[in-house]
C-alpha cells in the first residue's frame, strides 16, 4: 500500500493543465481602511497539501505566500473599522437596507467573475477535490442571494407601524458594531462567508482573519472588497492568530467574535475581552457526532451513510459521523459491508473525477491520526480494514477501529479525519449515555425502521443535540434550517435567517399617539428622511 499510495502523487508534467495556476500566488497586500496596503515584511510560505515527484524525492509542492503581518497591522485594521462604524453613525450602519443590498450585490458579481482563481486555490491549498471546491464556491454564491432574499423577506415584515395601548411603534434590526470573523480551513470560503455577509450586510464592520489553511484564495476578492464597500468596512488582518488576535479583544472594541473552530480558542478569547457581557458571540465549534445503528436498521443504508457521513472530504467536516454505535446483533455483518464498500473509495489527486480520499491539508494531521490509531490498539482495538491507517506524505488511508472502548483517544477526541471508530453495544441506553455524557452536542444520526426504536431515542437525544437524523447521515444543509449545537460545540444559530438575526438586535422607535406625533411621523416617513423610519417596500 505505501508504494501504491506513493503512486498516487504525480509528477509536475502529469498534472492536467486545465488544472494547474497560471503562477504562484506572492500576495503582498492587504485591505484597511478602503486602501490596498503594500507588505513588505515578513511573509508564509503557502506550501499546497498535494506532492510532486522529483528527482530529488516527493515534496509538497509551493503554490504562494502571503503576509505575516504584526498587531500594529491589525490594530490599524481594528481602528479603522471603529471609525467607519462610528457608534452607528458611519455610512455603513446608516444606509438603507436597500443600499446595502446593493452593494452586496455588486461584490457577489465580482466574486462569481474570479470562480476559476477562487476554485483551483481552493483545490490546491487544503486538498479538496476539484468538483467539491466547485459546489463550495457554488454554494456561497447561492447563499449571498438567499441571505439578501431574507434580508429583504425581514424588511417587509418591519416596513409597517404597530399601535398598541396607545403607543405607535416602528422595530426594525440594528447592527451591533465591529465584527471579528474568523472561518475554518475545511470550507475556508463558504463558512466564512455564513457569518461575514450577513454580519456585513447587517451593518457591521467587519474585521477578517483568513484561515491558516485557506489564506490565498481570498486575495482575488480583496479588490471587490475594496470597490464594493465603503472604505473601513472590511478590513483584512493577517498574520499568527496568537500573535494578533488576544490584542485585539484585549482592546474591548469587538463587539462581536464570529468564529468557527475548536471550543479552547473560543474560550481563550472571550475571556481576554475586558467587557465580557458586551461581547455577542457566533461560534462553530467542536463536535464528535455519532450514529446509532439499531439491530433494526437498514444495514446497506447505515453502511452507506456512515462512510459517506465518515469520509467525505476525509472526514474533514464539523459534521462528520467520527463514532459509530452498532447494536452487537448485527456489528458482525455491520463490518462486514462497510469493510466492503470501503474497498470501493477512490483515493487520488484532488482534480480526478469521482475521488474521495485526498492529501490532508494540515502537516501534522496523519501523524495525530496514527497516535490515535496507536492508542486504539495498545487497548485492545484493531483496524479491521486492508491498508487501514497507512500513510504516505499527507496521505492517511481510511481506518475502521473496533472494538473502541472508553479508555481510548477515539472514544473522546474528535479525530477530524479518515478514522471510523465502531463501538458494539449491548443496551441502547449504552450510546444514549455517551451522547449525554459527551461534552459535544451538535448532531447525531439514527438508523432504525422500528418506529417505537426510533421514537424512544428521539425523546432524549433533541436536548442534547441540536439536530436529530433518522437514517441518515449528519449534515449542515438546507441553509434555511437552523445549524446549532449545544454544550461546546456552538453558541448562536446560523441558517440563513437565523444568522441575520444574530448579528443584529431589534431596535424600537415609540411615540405617544397623539395628533402632533402622528403628523410628526408621517412628514418624516413622506419625505424620506429617515432611513429607520421608513414604510418604503422592498422588493
Amino acid at each position: 500500500m505505501k508504494i501504491e499510495l506513493q503512486n498516487v502523487f504525480p509528477s509536475e508534467d502529469e498534472i492536467p493543465s486545465e488544472f494547474l495556476l497560471a503562477s504562484e500566488v506572492e500576495q503582498r497586500e492587504f485591505l484597511c481602511n478602503g486602501e490596498m496596503i503594500v507588505w513588505n515584511g515578513e511573509v508564509s510560505e503557502v506550501y499546497s497539501p498535494i506532492c510532486i515527484k522529483t528527482v530529488e524525492g516527493t515534496n509538497r509542492k509551493r503554490i504562494g505566500s502571503y503576509p505575516l503581518a504584526t498587531v500594529v497591522e491589525s490594530q490599524k485594521a481594528l481602528d479603522a473599522a471603529v471609525a467607519a462604524y462610528d457608534y452607528g453613525k458611519g455610512e455603513w450602519p446608516s444606509m438603507s437596507v436597500e443600499q446595502r443590498i446593493e452593494c452586496l450585490d455588486n461584490f457577489t458579481q465580482k466574486m462569481i467573475s474570479k470562480k476559476d482563481i477562487i476554485v483551483k486555490l481552493i483545490m490546491w491549498e487544503i486538498g479538496k477535490s476539484f468538483a467539491d471546491s466547485n459546489k463550495e464556491f457554488d454554494r456561497t454564491v447561492e447563499y449571498i442571494y438567499d441571505t439578501i432574499q431574507a434580508l429583504k423577506d425581514i424588511d417587509r415584515d418591519s416596513s409597517r407601524f404597530q399601535i398598541e395601548q396607545g403607543i405607535i411603534a416602528q422595530v426594525r434590526r440594528a447592527p451591533l458594531g465591529v465584527v471579528l470573523c474568523m472561518g475554518p480551513f475545511n470550507y475556508p470560503l463558504n463558512e466564512t462567508f455564513t457569518t461575514l455577509i450577513p454580519a456585513l450586510v447587517m451593518g457591521n464592520t467587519i474585521l477578517f482573519k483568513p484561515p491558516k489553511h485557506g489564506t490565498l484564495l481570498f486575495s482575488p476578492l480583496l479588490e471587490a472588497f475594496q470597490t464594493s464597500f465603503p472604505k473601513g468596512v472590511v478590513n483584512t488582518i493577517y498574520g499568527r492568530g496568537n500573535k494578533i488576535v488576544p490584542d485585539l479583544m484585549k482592546s474591548g472594541k469587538i463587539d462581536v467574535l464570529a468564529l468557527i473552530g475548536s471550543s479552547k480558542v473560543a474560550n481563550d478569547l472571550k475571556k481576554l475581552h475586558p467587557k465580557v457581557n458586551r461581547l455577542r458571540a457566533i461560534l462553530g465549534l467542536d463536535a464528535k457526532n455519532a450514529a446509532i445503528i439499531d439491530k433494526k436498521a437498514d444495514i446497506n443504508l447505515a453502511v452507506q451513510e456512515t462512510l459517506i457521513g465518515a469520509l467525505s472530504f476525509n472526514g474533514q467536516r464539523c459534521t462528520a459521523l467520527k463514532i459509530i454505535f452498532v447494536d452487537r446483533n448485527i456489528v458482525e455483518d455491520f463490518l462486514e459491508k462497510l469493510k466492503a464498500e470501503l474497498q470501493k473509495i477512490k483515493i487520488g489527486m484532488p482534480w480526478e473525477s469521482g475521488v474521495t480520499i485526498t492529501p490532508l491539508a494540515e502537516i501534522n494531521k496523519p501523524q495525530y491520526l496514527n497516535d490515535c490509531v496507536e492508542d486504539a490498539k495498545a487497548h485492545g482495538a484493531t483496524v479491521i480494514n486492508e491498508n487501514g491507517g497507512e500513510i504516505c506524505e499527507s496521505f492517511f488511508y481510511p481506518a475502521i477501529v473496533y472494538p473502541v472502548t472508553k479508555e481510548m483517544k477515539l472514544y473522546r477526541e474528535e479525530q477530524f479525519g479518515p478514522i471510523i471508530p465502531v463501538v458494539p453495544y449491548d443496551n441502547i441506553e449504552e450510546p444514549i449515555e455517551y451522547v449525554i455524557n459527551s461534552s459535544h452536542g451538535q448532531q447525531v444520526s439514527l438508523f432504525s425502521n422500528d418506529d417505537t426504536v426510533i421514537t424512544s431515542l428521539i425523546a432524549p437525544l433533541v436536548n442534547q443535540v441540536g439536530r436529530v437524523n433518522i437514517n441518515s447521515q449528519c449534515q449542515r444543509g438546507p441553509d434555511n434550517f437552523p445549524f446549532t449545537g449545544r454544550k461546546d460545540s456552538a453558541e448562536g444559530t446560523l441558517s440563513v435567517k437565523d444568522a441575520l438575526r444574530s448579528f443584529s438586535i431589534r431596535s424600537i422607535v415609540a411615540t405617544k399617539a397623539t395628533e402632533q406625533n402622528k403628523a410628526l411621523l408621517n412628514e418624516i416617513i413622506a419625505n424620506n428622511k429617515s432611513n429607520f423610519l421608513s414604510t418604503k417596500f422592498i422588493f
